[in-house]
């Protein structure tokens, strides 16, 4: 593939993305995700600048990423927008999203945001107990990608803060930012991207966010301008659940009907829920697996009587564990439901990449505009890495990427795959990019000059 047709393509789907930006913040924000996907050294500004050869732009882009006119909920809402109009968005008739919170470690105190959290991985002797860092709660479109894993495509951020450490709004004094939970950053997530989608959503996240400040707020929002949103998750271990209540009075029966009928077997116990195990295959956590399964309609406490829905419990072949789900989108099957709740593993998969290939871990920003700006660029360069996939796959089959002769079992290209193209192609795409800027920037000084000069 030439570089300008690969530059054409790259630069088209940033400037879809972009939204919010003056004409000369768009041609910056380009810059600083085509030197983000070119840069294999530090993912700093500075850094970025040094491998796309544009050194004398450091300190406009500095000055974008910290003063420059950005409307980030405009920016998310553009690239939710544009990733609802993608053939494969519709799952099993929703669009789906998943949501998670990571962290992303900082050492230093003076960082705007950061605050202290207990490392899980201090049982090793030789990594402390605490650590400091920014927690991010992101969420981004799942989409199906036919007997293959599913693509994390990340849309949208907001940084979680604990109440006994919230940073000032701005600089080291003054007020502080409110404070939410992260159950709270989720939910605004979520309702940001279901009104950024066409169709019904639904939302897929871990039993961490299985309570009622986040189902009852998605499902049964409180405001009729807030949507509907479907959820799909674990199960916790001391979910109550309940069969759905009677409509026929017993003989001698008085007073009001009961709204919860009998109690059900707690999560653990999910085999002795009424009804038959059924057999089925699914793609499941890198390669098609057999599922048995039992479902049932059935009342979650969480949720309340007024909203039935459907508990599933599962035994997938090579997991000792059973799986056992919920979701408020009755018309799913177990089948689908267990489908569907594994690939989002694959937000996972789209942190490593973030911190790994992008360099997510390897912010400079101190302040909270360009910590906020640079977390942004990052989702969006990313997903824009993962489009820019899926055009290369529709227009040129599986040509563009490596097929490794050591690694027979490799079926589809990552991310590291469409980097590897852009850094083939880096001198005629560099050139493509200084061309362009340059006309821009000879256009824009043309018009500022006045008539008759």
């Amino acid at each position: 593939m030439k570089a300008n047709r690969l530059w054409s393509l790259w630069q088209g789907i940033l400037l879809s993305f972009s939204m919010g930006f003056t004409q000369r913040g768009q041609q910056r924000f380009v810059e600083w995700a085509t030197g983000l996907a070119l840069n294999i050294e530090e993912h700093t500004i500075t850094q970025s600048l040094i491998g796309l050869d544009r050194v004398d732009d450091w300190k406009a882009l500095e000055s974008f990423a910290e003063s420059g006119s950005w409307n980030i909920r405009l920016l998310q809402w553009r690239l939710t927008r544009q990733l609802d109009k993608m053939p494969n968005r519709s799952w099993h008739g929703y669009r789906v999203w998943a949501g998670d919170d990571t962290k992303v470690h900082r050492c230093s105190p003076n960082v705007w945001g950061t605050c202290t959290f207990h490392e899980y991985t201090a049982r090793c002797p030789n990594r402390a107990e605490t650590v400091r860092a920014h927690n991010w709660v992101v969420i981004g479109a799942l989409l199906p990608n036919g007997g293959q894993p599913a693509d994390f495509l990340p849309t949208a951020g907001r940084l979680y803060f604990r109440q006994s450490q919230l940073p000032c709004v701005l600089g080291n004094s003054g007020p502080q930012v409110i404070f939410r939970t992260k159950c709270e950053l989720l939910v605004e997530l979520g309702r940001e991207h279901a009104k950024a989608c066409s169709g019904k959503t639904l939302g897929v996240f871990d039993g961490g966010f299985a309570m009622r400040s986040v189902v009852r707020p998605l499902v049964k929002p409180d405001d009729s301008k807030q949507p509907r949103i479907d959820i799909l998750t674990r199960l916790r271990h001391d979910a109550r659940l309940h069969l759905p209540a009677p409509t026929t009075r017993k003989p001698g029966q008085r007073g009001a009907m009961p709204k919860w009928g009998k109690q059900l077997p707690p999560p653990r116990q999910g085999g002795r829920w009424p009804g038959k195990w059924q057999k089925g295959q699914a793609f499941i956590y890198g390669r098609v697996r057999t599922v048995e399964y039992k479902e049932l309609l059935c009342l979650w406490r969480v949720l309340g009587h007024e909203v039935p829905v459907r508990a599933v419990v599962a035994k997938v072949e090579g997991y000792s564990k059973r799986f056992t789900l919920v979701t408020s989108a009755i018309d799913l099957s177990g089948l689908q439901m267990v489908e569907m709740f594994c690939a989002r593993f694959r937000q996972e998969d789209g942190f490593r990449d973030l911190k790994q290939r992008l360099g997510w871990e390897e912010c400079r920003a101190w302040t909270r505009n360009p910590i906020e700006r640079t977390t942004q660029t990052m989702l969006m360069t990313l997903t824009a890495l993962r489009v820019l996939q899926f055009e290369l796959q529709s227009q040129v089959g599986d040509e563009w990427w490596l097929h490794p002769p050591w690694n027979k079992h490799k079926t589809r290209p990552s991310v590291r795959d469409v980097e590897r193209l852009l850094w083939e192609h880096r001198a005629g795409i560099q050139q493509c990019l200084a061309d362009w800027l340059d006309k821009e920037e000879m256009i824009a000084t043309s018009r500022r000059q006045p008539h008759g000069m």
